[in-house]
């Protein structure tokens, strides 16, 4: 097995437990489990392997994969240092991933012995889709590396303007802004006062108050990246048909996005059975993770493409 090729499956292991990090952040915060092995950390409830009650399993199992993936992140970044000196984008990748799994282990850390606003706690969320888009970046990365041999493969592919790379770093940036405020809807418990879909309370503009405001501008955010998606897959569709990872990329995001949609629609539906809602939460949460992880790639990829931006 060659060094690349190593790199490459570390990067995947890493981007995995990264995403089950971010799964289980979810279900501790839809099972309210954050406190379940008290207010103490790095124990549980003064013990290394704590008492088998539900809420101390879901936080620990949590606290267990998410320290895993900080591990790992170490050593995928030591590796990339060491072995892929030819690739300083894949090196600041893994230092981001590095980075901000570092800030959400140290902020999840203070939640537990601290309590946290709302803001704070869902920022603690958007800080774990960056470690993960940047883990995903890295695999990404390391799988080009691989299987096209590196930058050069970006002088051969057709140019894209800079009309187009500004359009995908708005909707790539306008997308952490969605999973911001969904992540501020969970962390308030607003979700169940924007009842009805698509329609809020019934109305088109429903009365802002008393959590109303929050659910209803998150989902009116919502609406607005579906159409910026929309209209970056059209684009790309018209524009750089040849460019076939550009096209993958664009697809899946039209098809993610579509799922966002119809997995807010069954929050409403599925409001009063929590055995159903909680899965659909996560699953709603989840696929904005993987399209954030998308778009950032994507991101990058049209940088490549730039006319003026050479490898």
């Amino acid at each position: 097995m060659n060094r690349i090729t190593l790199l490459k499956r570390l990067s995947y292991l890493t981007t995995v437990f990264m995403f089950f990090a971010t799964f289980g952040g979810g279900v501790v915060t839809r099972t309210e489990s954050g406190l379940g092995c008290g207010t103490e950390w790095p124990l549980c409830h003064g013990k290394f392997v704590p008492a088998h009650t539900l809420a101390s399993v879901i936080e620990y199992t949590h606290r267990l994969v998410s320290t895993t993936a900080g591990i790992l992140a170490v050593i995928v970044l030591v590796l990339f240092l060491m072995y892929s000196k030819n690739r300083k984008d894949l090196q600041f990748f893994a230092f981001l991933t590095f980075i901000f799994v570092s800030i959400q282990g140290a902020m999840g850390a203070l939640a537990v012995v601290f309590s946290q606003s709302p803001p704070i706690m869902a920022l603690h969320l958007g800080f774990a889709f960056i470690s993960l888009a940047s883990s995903l970046m890295t695999s990404l990365g390391a799988r080009q590396e691989e299987k096209l041999g590196g930058l050069a493969v970006f002088d051969k592919m057709p140019r894209t303007n800079k009309a187009f790379r500004n359009y995908v770093w708005v909707v790539m940036i306008y997308s952490y802004i969605v999973v911001y405020t969904g992540a501020f809807v969970s962390h308030t418990d607003s979700a169940g006062a924007c009842a009805g879909f698509p329609l809020c309370n019934g109305k088109l503009i429903p009365e802002l108050s008393g959590g109303v405001e929050i659910a209803f501008i998150h989902r009116i955010a919502g609406f607005l990246l579906v159409a910026l998606i929309v209209i970056l897959f059209v684009w790309i569709y018209r524009r750089y048909r040849e460019n076939r990872e550009l096209n993958i990329l664009g697809f899946t995001s039209v098809l993610l996005i579509v799922f966002q949609v119809l997995s807010g629609a069954f929050l409403m539906l599925t409001m009063g059975r929590p055995e159903v809602y909680m899965f659909v939460v996560l699953a709603h949460m989840t696929s904005i993770a993987v399209l954030f992880g998308l778009l950032t790639y994507m991101s990058y990829i049209v940088w490549r493409h730039t006319k003026s931006t050479r490898a």
